[in-house]
């Protein structure tokens, strides 16, 4: 029989929460704690590497049942800084498994803590706010401290930890794509090659050094953490904005704000599930989605723009379009499939913006 491993969860103001470890074992593990709302896809979420500098927080009870598989993995590997659940399923169940989700965990070295009260964890963060915390074996006091001492997500890079080395190509299409990767996820590349090539470059990639791949468009990725830390991105898109039609998620949606202008805040407690209902305001469509950001721009601050899309649960701006220059982006993610495909038409609005720019080709 495996051998318990008591741990500790502990906030930075001090809350604490007593669960058994899991994953890889660790004294001490520390990062910004937030709750995601999902009823499945854990192991998208934990692959996300939007998830840099993070503790992920599932708010569903019952997490690992149908276990992993390498299908659903997102990125190279996971980046979260640790997973936070409340009964850890012992036994996976579904003909696409290839194993189970802690010795998933163990073998990419993120560690985690089950048996949480998550119910009271999530409501602590709604009512308090993201913040950091620590956990694992250690003594609660090294944990109190490693907690004070961990500096989160606002003000940090994040994306240098996750972007890729070397530029890679992906896909055989007419049109070619220069995708900035700031945390790309591995859908987000599937999409995006359905409609072209795709040139996936470091997110310090110039714009000179874009422009010399003679792309049709321009894609910002999402990713992780604080937009105002991607200056050097928002530095190369300024210089591509106009000439070649640029789309962006996420994080990229925030970065082009700022690109034009616009102003970006840290939310209270952000919005992090599969389940968050968007209004696109040019249809009156609502579309179920996937979301993951801490960060949003503030509405009205972006000048020459149109918003497109407003969160239904909160009224954050949700999507905006450039009314001079071919542009636009949205900050959920439309690769996802919650709805299961209600976002989806966002990647041919792309083709087509980049064929008419281009002289209407096919």
């Amino acid at each position: 029989m495996t051998q318990i491993r008591e741990g500790a969860l502990v906030l930075s103001d001090g809350a604490t929460f007593e669960g058994e470890l899991i994953g890889e074992e660790v004294e001490i593990t520390s990062g910004e704690v937030v709750f995601n709302t999902v009823l499945s896809g854990y192991q998208e979420v934990i692959t996300d590497p939007s998830y840099a500098g993070q503790i992920i927080n599932f708010t569903y009870p019952h997490i690992g049942n149908y276990g992993v598989s390498t299908a659903d993995v997102e990125a190279t590997r996971p980046f979260c800084r640790g997973v936070v659940v409340r009964d850890l399923a012992r036994r996976q169940s579904n003909w696409r498994s290839e194993g189970d989700l802690e010795s998933y965990l163990r073998s990419e070295g993120i560690p985690g803590i089950a048996g949480i009260d998550t119910r009271r964890l999530t409501r602590h963060v709604r009512e308090n706010g993201a913040m950091p915390a620590a956990f694992g074996s250690a003594s609660l006091d090294l944990l109190v401290e490693a907690a004070s001492s961990e500096p989160g997500t606002e003000g940090v890079d994040l994306v240098g930890s996750v972007t890729t080395p070397r530029t890679y190509e992906v896909g055989q299409g007419e049109l070619r794509v220069v995708a900035y990767d700031l945390g790309i996820k591995k859908s987000i590349v599937d999409q995006l090659s359905e409609i072209a090539t795709v040139f996936v470059v470091p997110a310090q990639t110039s714009s000179d050094e874009v422009l010399a791949l003679d792309p049709h468009g321009v894609f910002l990725s999402n990713g992780p953490g604080d937009p105002m830390m991607a200056g050097q991105v928002v530095t190369a898109l300024s210089a591509l904005l106009g000439k070649v039609p640029v789309f962006g998620i996420c994080l990229g949606h925030q970065i082009l704000s700022l690109a034009l202008g616009g102003k970006s805040y840290k939310m209270k407690f952000g919005h992090h599930g599969g389940n968050i209902p968007v209004r696109n305001l040019d249809t009156g469509r609502i579309e179920i989605t996937s979301q993951n950001h801490n960060f949003a721009i503030e509405s009205g601050s972006v000048p020459g723009v149109t918003e497109t899309h407003v969160c239904l649960n909160d009224g954050v701006l949700e999507g905006l379009r450039c009314n001079d220059i071919p542009a636009f982006s949205v900050q959920y993610h439309p690769e996802a499939s919650p709805g299961p495909h209600d976002s989806r038409y966002l990647f041919q609005e792309f083709a087509d913006l980049m064929a008419s720019f281009h002289g209407g080709m096919s």
